[in-house]
């Protein structure tokens, strides 16, 4: 009886106080113990303001049903495609919507609508997924950013292939930890990409200098990431790489020179398919026809051979072999490379040298600038040492600081 009263006052009532007595018996029909003939015709009633012309009363229904899981089916899904101010509540809260319903609002909804369904406290992999493929930027930046966010390794890169452009995303994307190796080798790509872009389009650089400096950037980059990763992630790093043509012999030649010996492994393995362990010992014994051979099955120039060689040599020699070192580049080991292309025909040492060479400039601006801050932090720590009698004795006024 009292719904039927509460249909008949809206008739006349403003807006505003329609929208406060709709929430009212939204809350009423959730939390009240209401008989099953009230309840149904509550239910009824609320499903009957769906049509209110005042969003402002639809809206009201939606805030107090978004949370509940006890909310009516059908009320939640109407709401969910009301106008954009309406929607976004129940989109991004209700527990009664479920992935069809969520995917399907996400491909006919504008950016506040994609960002709503993005920030859900929880949203499957399966949304995730659906969003990436048709999520504009800013709501896939919600997404990326949201902890409760299930995001498997294919939607994570499939995000950066669709907008590694985007600053925000990339940013985002990184700061996750479970961000994997690849993926994030992928958005320093696309930032090495706009960079270049950016420096060409000012004039800054021509594009064949500006290319190599984003090129050797990336690698470096890369082979920093490798000596971050478990073994897995360094395999799927490389089948990615070569996927994505970044697999090139300079890139390996560096991992080489920076000892990162799981990526070497793992990129001849890629290359040749043979199996980890009969790579790493011809990795081992450099020099020798196993090596030779592989090197050869790889698909690599036989004109690089010596410098691998030579470089996997020295680190066997030094007793490295398989540590890390920081993705740092030796000196010791590119000297030895240097050393193994002077027998080589110039036609074919020529390019091999200049790469050679660039290597070990960049290793000493790296030695350099280590030992330049262990100088600043001695130097430094004797000025406070030298100060630190005057430190403690504070001002001679009074008596001084100890004084007291």
């Amino acid at each position: 009886m009292i719904v039927r009263r509460f249909l008949l006052w809206a008739r006349n009532a403003s807006p505003g106080h329609r929208a406060e007595a709709t929430a009212a018996l939204a809350k009423a029909f959730l939390y009240s113990d209401l008989s099953d003939s009230d309840r149904w015709e509550a239910e009824t009633a609320l499903t009957a303001m769906l049509d209110d012309p005042s969003a402002i009363v639809r809206r009201a229904m939606a805030e107090s049903l978004a949370a509940s899981p006890d909310a009516p089916r059908h009320i939640v899904l109407a709401l969910a495609a009301d106008s954009t101010e309406v929607a976004e509540l129940v989109l991004s809260r209700s527990p009664v919507l479920i992935d069809a319903d969520l995917i399907d609002a996400a491909a006919l909804g504008c950016e506040r609508i994609q960002g709503a369904i993005a920030s859900r406290p929880y949203l499957s992999a399966a949304v995730s997924a659906g969003l990436a493929e048709i999520g504009r930027p800013s709501a896939l930046v919600q997404l990326a950013r949201n902890p409760g966010a299930e995001i498997g390794h294919p939607t994570l890169a499939r995000l950066v292939e669709r907008h590694g452009d985007t600053a925000l995303l990339r940013e985002a994307l990184l700061a996750r930890p479970d961000l994997p190796a690849d993926v994030a080798q992928a958005i320093a790509a696309a930032l090495a990409r706009s960079l270049e872009r950016f420096v060409v389009g000012c004039g800054w650089l021509s594009p064949e200098r500006s290319g190599r400096a984003t090129r050797e950037a990336r690698e470096r980059t890369t082979v920093a990431l490798s000596a971050g990763s478990e073994r897995d992630e360094v395999e799927r790093l490389v089948a990615y790489l070569r996927s994505s043509d970044q697999l090139t012999p300079a890139l390996i030649l560096r991992a080489i020179l920076s000892g990162e010996m799981a990526f070497v492994e793992a990129a001849f393995c890629e290359l040749t398919e043979l199996s980890p362990k009969r790579v790493a010992g011809f990795c081992r014994e450099a020099g020798g026809p196993g090596f030779r051979a592989m090197f050869a099955k790889a698909g690599l120039p036989p004109s690089l051979c010596p410098a691998f060689e030579a470089a996997l040599e020295a680190w066997r020699v030094a007793g490295f072999a398989g540590r890390p070192v920081g993705a740092k580049l030796s000196r010791r080991v590119i000297e030895r490379a240097l050393a193994a292309c002077s027998t080589l025909p110039p036609d074919q040492a020529g390019r091999l040298v200049a790469l050679l060479r660039r290597f070990d400039v960049e290793a000493a601006r790296d030695e350099a600038r280590l030992v330049a801050e262990e100088l600043a932090d001695e130097a430094a720590l004797e000025i406070v040492m030298r100060h630190a009698p005057e430190m403690l004795a504070g001002p001679q006024a009074g008596g001084g600081m100890l004084a007291a």
